[in-house]
């Protein structure tokens, strides 16, 4: 079959259809399956085939579809789709380890999987040391004792930091550590991580891959091997599967996904590139600037900037909430990848678990805004960025 685009992929990737020809995807809304006899039944739970369906925290026709497709347009083996982004972040570190293994991870993180990482895995007996994730060198430092995972966001939130994919992989693997990356501010369109040496993918679903703020979702990828030898049974009898109409959820929103994150890339850089200029503005952080000091890896590793922007704004929180309250068009809210565009405070809300300290080291100021550029015109956009500026 000759290969298709990443486009006609999201729109017609993994589809199946039934005797009735339905043009958009079926949902399977149910829990079980019956079998035509009791000898099939046992055949079955032996070894299920690709079209065979046991039960729906196992597997299910609608969330194959949507595992199929976004593992084409992330060129993976295989994918095991999640009940929520947290889900999956957990069950692909949770499958693969034991205690008295050694994790080394980014210490850029966002909140929740900063807590898997600090609080959780070491319960059970995992070491974890936190490296800066933009050092190789700290990296090659932290992985001479060896680990049996490594574990950072591509793009970290929310100061958009950006890993070296390749780099940190080949350390890792020298290890002998498997890779396992959050791409969730990369996006499955601007992704390229296994190909970059990423061993396993994790995604939040709920962001760009809904795109419109219905559902929560997530998903593991990798090799074929990994997950449904390693995540499968973890994930099905823990019971973290994602259902069948959050799948078809999700397979929407894949439909639309490139056209609705280059959108949005092209108005954040926009809005970056407008900030920048602006006398209340201390620093901007938008990888798609020449003056983000890691815009050559971005551009070598994604070839575009995103849909995030960070800036720091002069006065603190009093100044950060002034001008979050002063936003017309921008909605405040603690979601990203959403059609809509989206105001964070992350000292407040997504990081404020975090003491002020660790806070200061992550560069999480009290100034610090996260803006999640929706596909609103780009001109309303700026327009309302500036004038909250200006109002504060």
């Amino acid at each position: 079959m000759t290969s298709k685009g990443s486009r006609t992929n999201a729109v017609h990737g993994g589809t199946k259809r039934s005797q009735w020809g339905e043009l958009s995807e079926a949902i399977f809304l149910t829990q079980g399956f019956a079998y035509d006899s009791a000898e099939q039944a046992e055949a079955r739970f032996l070894k299920s085939g690709p079209d065979e369906f046991i039960y729906a925290r196992y597997g299910n026709p609608t969330v194959a579809m949507f595992e199929e497709r976004i593992a084409l347009l992330e060129g993976a083996e295989d994918a095991f789709a999640t009940a929520s982004g947290m889900a999956a972040v957990n069950g692909a570190l949770t499958s693969c380890l034991k205690a008295g293994d050694r994790v080394v991870a980014a210490k850029a993180l966002f909140g929740s999987c900063l807590y898997i990482l600090e609080s959780i895995l070491p319960r059970y007996g995992v070491e974890v040391e936190f490296v800066d994730g933009a050092d190789l060198a700290a990296w090659e430092e932290a992985l001479k004792p060896g680990a049996t995972a490594v574990f950072f966001e591509s793009m970290s939130n929310p100061t958009l930091e950006i890993v070296d994919i390749e780099g940190v992989a080949k350390l890792a693997h020298e290890a002998g550590a498997i890779v396992i990356v959050d791409n969730v501010f990369s996006t499955p369109v601007y992704s390229n991580a296994i190909a970059q040496g990423a061993d396993v993918v994790v995604y939040s679903a709920t962001k760009h891959i809904d795109g419109q703020g219905r559902a929560l979702g997530g998903v593991v990828l990798g090799s074929r091997e990994f997950i449904r030898g390693t995540v499968e049974p973890y994930m099905k009898h823990t019971g973290g599967s994602m259902s069948p109409f959050t799948a078809w959820i999700m397979l929407k929103g894949l439909e639309t996904i490139d056209l609705r994150v280059r959108a949005q890339t092209a108005s954040a850089k926009a809005i970056a590139e407008a900030v920048s200029k602006h006398a209340r503005i201390t620093k901007v952080s938008y990888p798609g600037l020449e003056s983000h000091t890691q815009h050559a890896l971005a551009q070598r590793q994604l070839g575009a900037g995103g849909t995030m922007v960070a800036f720091e704004i002069d006065g603190g929180k009093e100044a950060a909430f002034r001008f979050c309250n002063a936003l017309q068009i921008i909605l405040i809210s603690n979601n990203l990848g959403d059609a809509k565009s989206i105001a964070t405070h992350p000292a407040t809300t997504t990081h404020q678990r975090l003491s002020p300290e660790q806070r200061a080291d992550l560069g999480i100021s009290d100034g610090l805004i996260r803006l999640s550029v929706g596909i609103e015109d780009t001109d309303d956009l700026v327009a309302d960025v500036l004038q909250a500026l200006d109002a504060g």
